[in-house]
């Protein structure tokens, strides 16, 4: 394993060593290092340094952890012509992301309303494994969502055309091809549509409880007391299948390119092959695929507001702020050395985080910057930051994207052995519901890193700064 430099307060360096192209970061603190260093995360930051077409560094964020292959927590960029593109550095659940949305509401106009809520939002929006849609799909009108992503959703009556504006991407990549999903992922994603799923997906309802940044926090809706909804989920068992067929795939081809990889998890493409592209635009299918789910899930959780509580649409008030994808790869253009670059970035469990000014950040944000939201585990604060000018200097426009798990799910569930998690959440005046039997345990708030340290990290750091922080109130676990 190379050597580890400390930078400064919030940043290390895996020392260039062996086949590395390129030196490792990662932001970090003294305290969250021994984290790092008790995964494999140093070694899997060290592997992707080896591939082809990497520049700057391989990344790491605060609440980075061993992957697949490929930290979750990592970035890497690849040049567009001679780097490489890898299903493991995206991850299964692709276009996994979150999204937040305000309302007109305050704490007390939901308190004595707050179990109702939990419930109807349990009951209205499918959760758990291999959960089913009310959203019925015929083969020919899926291959719509996976072209079209939110904006579908939004044709089909499933929320509004603002809601488009506030979404990383519009809510579509254009590069989207149906015809390169096999016939077992489109069976998986047919009746998944307006799903949550399970694991760390969640539907949370929140209060804002601290403004940090007013000028960004007036910018972008939020006030103190406010009620907040947060959505996170993915591409489902659609997104699953297609991680899984494209790695068969690659770990085949990939015995034929003059490539030694540290570890097969890294299989890849060229990303100007035949076998590249074909992937990529597969990835855009699924990642298109999640932002209609996401989409279609908010509306359903509007309308259980306005049924729950008997209030009109103008009451609520409810509007998207954003919508932030974690697991993906991007072609995006970045400064390199100086000069103008046409990327690959990779961020699988990292976020985008592009500053003011920056023309892919929406109209109505872009004098203060890109909205990134950070959602802790149940227990615990969810941020909203903004996007900087030095993340687009050193981390290609990224941050991080949550906590980061430091206990495995077998041993969250060992240490919550005998616990009742909801009581003691429930004693903090947050309401759960859960679908699946162990979720609880290994959700526990005790399996996360501390979100506030992680955050402080990429604010120290300058990778992204402090807007507001969300304390939960209510929520629905898959």
């Amino acid at each position: 394993m190379s050597e580890l430099k400390k930078i400064d307060e919030y940043r290390w360096e895996v020392v260039q060593s062996g086949n590395m192209r390129v030196p490792g970061r990662i932001y970090t603190d003294e305290s969250m290092l021994k984290a790092v260093k008790n995964d494999g995360t140093l070694v899997q930051v060290s592997n992707v340094a080896t591939l082809p077409g990497i520049v700057t560094a391989s990344l790491a964020m605060p609440d980075v952890h061993q992957g697949y292959g490929f930290p979750i927590g990592g970035v890497a960029a690849f040049d567009w012509e001679t780097g490489i593109i890898s299903p493991g550095s995206v991850g299964f659940d692709i276009n996994c992301g979150v999204r937040l949305a305000g309302t007109h509401l305050e704490e007390n106009d939901i308190k004595p309303k707050i179990r109702e809520l939990v419930n109807a939002m349990y009951q209205n929006i499918p959760c758990g494994v291999g959960s089913r849609g009310s959203v019925k799909l015929s083969v020919d009108e899926e291959k719509k969502v996976l072209r079209q992503g939110s904006q579908w959703a939004v044709k089909q009556g499933f929320g509004e055309t603002s809601d488009i504006e506030r979404t990383e991407e519009s809510g579509c990549l254009p590069d989207a091809d149906p015809d390169l999903i096999s016939d077992r992922a489109l069976q998986r994603g047919k009746k998944q549509l307006g799903t949550l799923g399970s694991g760390n997906h969640f539907v949370e309802i929140g209060v804002v409880d601290e403004v940090y940044d007013s000028e960004a926090a007036r910018t972008f809706g939020l006030f103190e007391g406010q009620v907040t909804l947060m959505l996170h989920s993915g591409s489902r068992g659609l997104g699953h299948q297609v991680c899984d067929d494209y790695l068969a795939f690659m770990t085949k081809h990939v015995k034929n390119l003059p490539i030694e990889l540290p570890d097969r998890q890294l299989a890849c493409a060229m990303i100007q092959s035949e076998e590249g592209m074909r992937y990529f635009r597969a990835m855009a299918c699924a990642a298109n695929y999640a932002w209609a789910n996401r989409q279609i899930m908010m509306f359903k959780a509007r309308e259980v507001f306005l049924h729950t509580l008997g209030i009109g649409p103008r009451d609520l008030g409810m509007s998207l702020l954003y919508d932030v994808c974690h697991n993906i790869a991007k072609k995006e253009t970045h400064r390199v050395d100086g000069e103008k670059r046409v990327l690959c970035v990779h961020r699988k469990g990292a976020t985008r985080a592009f500053p003011a000014g920056h023309p892919d950040v929406p109209d109505i944000y872009r004098h203060v910057g890109q909205p990134v939201i950070i959602p802790g585990d149940m227990g615990t604060a969810s941020y909203v930051l903004v996007g900087t000018h030095q993340a687009m200097e050193e981390t290609f426009g990224s941050t991080c994207h949550g906590a980061g798990r430091v206990l495995s799910r077998t041993a969250a569930k060992k240490k919550a052995k005998g616990r009742a998690i909801y009581r003691e959440l429930e004693a903090q005046g947050i309401f759960v519901k859960s679908k699946g039997r162990h979720t609880m345990a290994e959700e526990m708030p005790e399996a996360y890193k501390d979100i506030s340290q992680v955050v402080e990290v990429v604010h120290g750091a300058g990778i992204s700064k402090k807007v507001a922080k969300l304390r939960p109130v209510a929520v629905v676990k898959g």
